[in-house]
């Protein structure tokens, strides 16, 4: 009897304990559910955010480059000859520089005047090219074929149909726009791609319309870098028109094939994606929300099986009449399954160390709730900029997998993707540290920052491609990192510009900064002199030979903020660079 009397008496003093210890381990499941949840929703609206900014540069590079086409071809203020054959030409070499802006993109130049006469230039790589004339205002065009700006024109092949300039969508819609305008989107029934033209009309010297030029764009390249993005196993990503249909995607097929067989364009209603479809329904109020151009928003909608959907989208237009519609989705489980799995698993643990070793219990809790807390943080300094978060989790389980999968996403952005450089963010974000760092501590160290331009690397793309030219681009990255000290910077601001961010020895009474420089500028100029090993084997042509053309701008002589810094150092390139044909 009093052993059941002890045993009594130990429960009465052990199970509020008890109780307690599951009360808190509640609370702080509950917290540290709470906490990924917030870290969680945090990172995925940045990364969401993110991935509509990445898709609305790639329009913009598809139409600003088509406006300075347009400007090469016809620029603003140049009156339209009475007749085409009157200023022939002129024509073939400004649109032959025209077609060299953006070749990938704007092949194809072309002009009709009010007497239906037409002039067309369609590059069809490198240096082939193919001239399309109509010198009456009558019958077919002629194609002549051509090589290089000035080259001898090939035997005139008329067309079997009949092609009136001034019936044509471009033509109509360039006539009567008083600036540049888009025509509708079609299909390139030969290569079932979509196609945009952009158009502006062209005066004549009484001020009257003589005609309108116009390019076209294909959107090929566009949907290609949608479809390479990098989403969840669940997520998509989406470009349509006001009216709904579809420009490029992630998933699936923007286009369907017609009762006849031929492919017809497929509008976002009518998607066979559940995910699309609710996701195009839910920002269709964008269209009638007066939200500026370009703005970027994050809201959670519900998806099509009734689950939370987190969405970002964007609406880019244009002076010209563009009106696109950016769409991001990713279900939030996709982001907060593996955070709602182990707050199960991590309150199981909790009640069974209540029962066991209390202590225990609250120790695991503990350690799960700062590793939490530091993704939190690391996500909150993300969104604030910084690209080197603090992120210490050496866990090999699900929360190690976010921290792991949060440290290389962090890792990607601050890296250039081909040469492995810092990205241009990353190094913005380094010289303003540095910066800030000069302000607070008082430290006198001088810097450097350092402008490269790569001389002759159009003549290397020209001559052999895109991908030899990555090759270059990868090779000369090596050849700077190899050339600078372990504690300077490198990164790829964008094509074949280069900064370096240089450390400079506190200079003693007289001493000169520039001569200090002297040997860097040396090595790295010395680094792009040598022989590619990525053009080996490759023929050479007269006009290839690398060498770089360096600015620099030395803290805090030339300034004390990243703007001046870097506008001094991209002035004084300018000033070195040499002068080439």
């Amino acid at each position: 009897m009093p052993v059941f009397r002890w045993l009594s008496l130990r429960q009465l003093l052990t199970l509020p304990y008890v109780v307690l210890v599951l009360l808190l381990t509640l609370v702080l499941g509950s917290l540290s559910y709470r906490a990924g949840r917030i870290a969680v929703d945090s990172l995925s609206d940045q990364l969401l955010t993110e991935t509509v900014g990445r898709i609305s540069q790639a329009i913009e590079l598809h139409v600003l480059g088509s406006g300075a086409v347009l400007e090469t071809a016809f620029p603003r203020g140049m009156n339209a000859p009475p007749r085409v054959a009157d200023g022939l030409d002129a024509l073939r070499t400004r649109f032959w520089l025209a077609t060299s802006v953006h070749p990938e993109l704007n092949n194809y130049v072309y002009y009709g005047d009010e007497l239906g006469h037409f002039f067309g230039l369609l590059r069809e790589g490198g240096e082939q090219a193919q001239l399309r004339l109509r010198l009456k205002g009558e019958g077919p065009r002629s194609l002549y074929e051509f090589k290089g700006i000035h080259g001898a024109l090939g035997p005139g092949t008329p067309e079997e149909r009949i092609f009136e300039p001034r019936q044509r969508p471009w033509y109509q819609a360039g006539q009567s726009a008083a600036t540049e305008t888009w025509t509708s989107i079609y299909i390139d029934f030969r290569t079932r791609e979509l196609i945009s033209t952009r158009a502006r009309r062209v005066l004549a010297e009484d001020g009257h319309t003589q005609g309108v030029v116009a390019t076209d764009v294909t959107l090929r390249h566009l949907s290609a870098f949608v479809h390479s993005l990098p989403l969840s196993p669940h997520g998509i990503a989406f470009v349509t028109e006001p009216n709904g249909n579809l420009i490029a995607t992630s998933r699936g097929d923007y286009l369907r094939n017609g009762a006849d067989g031929q492919p017809v364009r497929l509008n976002a209603a009518d998607s066979s994606d559940a995910l699309l479809k609710a996701s195009h329904a839910a920002v269709q109020a964008l269209l009638q929300s007066p939200e500026d151009a370009g703005a970027t928003r994050a809201m959670r909608i519900d998806g099509p099986d009734g689950d939370s959907v987190q969405l970002a989208h964007a609406r880019i237009r244009d002076a010209a009449g563009l009106d696109w519609l950016i769409v991001v989705a990713v279900p939030r489980g996709d982001f907060l399954q593996r955070v709602s799995d182990n707050a199960m698993q991590s309150l199981l643990l909790g009640l069974l160390a209540a029962v066991a070793v209390v202590a225990i219990g609250l120790l695991s809790l503990e350690v799960l709730s700062r590793d939490l807390k530091q993704i939190a943080t690391a996500a909150r300094q993300v969104g604030e900029g910084r690209f080197d978060p603090t992120l210490d989790v050496r866990r090999q389980d699900e929360i190690g997998d976010l921290a792991r999968s949060f440290s290389a996403m962090t890792q990607r952005l601050a890296t250039d993707r081909l040469t492995g450089l810092a990205s241009r963010e990353a190094m913005l974000r380094r010289i303003e540290d540095r910066l800030a760092h000069h302000r607070r501590s008082g430290d006198h160290q001088p810097f450097a920052l350092l402008f490269l331009d790569v001389n002759g690397f159009k003549a290397i793309n020209d001559n052999h491609g895109h991908a030899v030219g990555d090759q270059v681009l990868v090779e000369l990255g090596e050849r700077m990192r190899g050339a600078l000290r372990e504690e300077d910077s490198v990164a790829r601001l964008a094509g074949d510009e280069f900064l370096v961010l240089l450390e400079l020895n506190e200079p003693g009474e007289g001493a000169d900064p520039e001569a200090a420089l002297a040997p860097v500028l040396a090595k790295l100029k010395a680094a792009f002199a040598k022989p590619l090993n990525s053009l080996a084997g490759l023929p050479a042509t007269e006009d290839e030979g690398l060498d770089v053309a360096i600015g620099v701008a030395l803290y805090p002589e030339h300034g004390d903020d990243v703007a001046t810094l870097l506008a001094q150092a991209d002035a004084d390139m300018y000033r070195r660079k040499p002068r080439r044909r």
